[in-house]
């Protein structure tokens, strides 16, 4: 038999039976689903130092399971000593198996290793897609911190199907999200 991550699993017997509910679908393709997470870091620094990519690239590698492409700049911006082509950051975009994979990881492992954490914020873009920003790669269990030669922050990107950001919500938080106001919503 062939591998389930096991999020995969939960969202079709437990989360969609959950979503109909709440919402009163009456088609299970009414549920909004997880469509990709996208990991994005911006390196400003490296425009003076071009091994700074090289590094985040192989890091976020590392922590995904999916090689990294570069972002390079559209533009030139003489302020900031940048070309135009000059690679400025680094990019992965998980779907399917792998996004599974690593939402579990991100839930389970690194998110409980963030110092004094709270919780996330809920702040939605309008269209039920959700994006975090986590200042420190080392929570990661992948990344070995006697290797870290500099600490880099990133921005995950929760893309749903969902039209509204209530439902962007609601299915993130049955995913298991640490919202901080989750427990007050559900009474």
């Amino acid at each position: 038999m062939a591998y389930v991550p096991t999020l995969k699993t939960q969202y079709k017997e437990q989360i969609i039976p959950a979503l109909m509910k709440e919402f009163g679908y009456t088609s299970v393709m009414q549920c909004p689903k997880l469509e990709k997470i996208v990991i994005n870091q911006g390196m400003g620094q490296a425009v003076a130092d071009k091994k700074l990519i090289d590094v985040a690239q192989a890091e976020l590698t590392q922590i995904t399971g999916q090689k990294a492409v570069q972002t390079k700049s559209r533009k030139d911006i003489s302020n900031f000593k940048l070309r135009k082509g000059m690679p400025i950051g680094v990019r992965v975009t998980l779907r399917a198996d792998r996004m599974y994979e690593f939402l579990e990881r991100l839930i389970a492992v690194a998110m409980p290793r963030v110092r004094d954490f709270k919780g996330i914020n809920e702040k939605f873009d309008g269209r039920g897609n959700y994006t975090l920003g986590i200042t420190e790669q080392i929570i990661f269990p992948e990344i070995d911190i006697d290797k870290i030669t500099k600490i880099f922050g990133m921005e995950i990107t929760f893309v749903t199907t969902a039209n509204t950001d209530e439902e962007g919500y609601a299915l993130l938080r049955e995913f298991g999200l640490p919202f901080k106001n989750a427990k007050k919503k559900n009474q």
